[in-house]
């Protein structure tokens, strides 16, 4: 053993891995540019990259001078202890491969999993990328993608229901606080107006401190989030309540009077 030979063996290490990377990006490129689905075009791309990587491996070991026999003992007592200490990679490998083929979760959905909701930006071999409404992105394993409950809200059906809970006192006028919330509902731009998905309000429940009301809104933009309509829809009932003099509950039992 010399430095010409360890250097020699470097440099034919680094040339096939280089020229395998290389021909594997080259690949990739050109299979995505295909017409295929692109779900199916991410596995191909991924299962080729690490056939590639493999097949290099393989190539430059003998050149070397590694026997690639002394690899089948040696492989299978670290296949064993690689095996129970990656188990949770491997399941999130499979569980990608399954999500990439069965179309579950695709690049687009508006999704809610693990208590975050947001849009499926990336979707790889390992994780899918969730980009919040507020634009922060999460990174949700695949294993919990499939083991977990998802809920999908960008469907062919986009229209989505949003409550908004409203305490009066017993003393309001129920039925003027109804027509209130419904008319601040029907004055947000956002707020569906058809015939069978118009903005209604109900009465909940008769609770121990005041009397609530529940207002059911639709709207047809789920990925531009609910909070600000849920903001501007709460002003207009403020504003409304503050005129009609329509006092709203507290958790005491008291009321709050609004004051124009």
């Amino acid at each position: 053993v010399s430095l010409a030979t360890i250097g020699q063996g470097i440099a034919v290490v680094v040339v096939t891995i280089a020229a395998t990377l290389w021909l594997s990006g080259f690949l990739e490129k050109r299979l995505m540019a295909t017409g295929l689905d692109i779900n199916v075009r991410v596995v191909l791309a991924k299962l080729l990259k690490a056939l590639l990587v493999v097949v290099g491996v393989l190539v430059s070991l003998p050149a070397i001078g590694i026997d690639l026999t002394l690899l089948s003992v040696f492989g299978g007592a670290l296949g064993v202890g690689i095996g129970l200490g990656l188990q949770k990679l491997a399941a999130n490998y499979i569980a990608g491969f399954t999500i990439l083929l069965d179309k579950s979760v695709q690049l687009g959905d508006l999704v809610t999993v693990d208590n975050r909701n947001g849009i499926v930006s990336a979707v790889t071999s390992r994780y899918v990328v969730v980009r919040g409404l507020d634009g922060v992105e999460a990174i949700v394993p695949n294993e919990t993608l499939v083991t977990t409950t998802v809920l999908k809200h960008s469907s062919s059906a986009r229209r989505v229901r949003v409550a908004i809970p409203v305490r009066i006192t017993y003393r309001a006028d129920v039925e003027r606080a109804l027509a209130l919330v419904e008319d601040a509902a029907r004055a947000e731009p956002r707020v569906l107006r058809d015939a069978t998905l118009a903005p209604q309000a109900f009465v909940a429940s008769l609770g121990e401190f005041g009397i609530d009301l529940e207002l059911g809104v639709w709207i047809a933009d789920p990925e531009n989030g609910q909070l600000g309509l849920r903001s501007s829809i709460n002003r207009r009932i403020l504003g409304s309540f503050a005129e009609a003099g329509i006092d709203v509950a507290v958790r005491d039992g008291a009321s709050a009077r609004l004051c124009t």
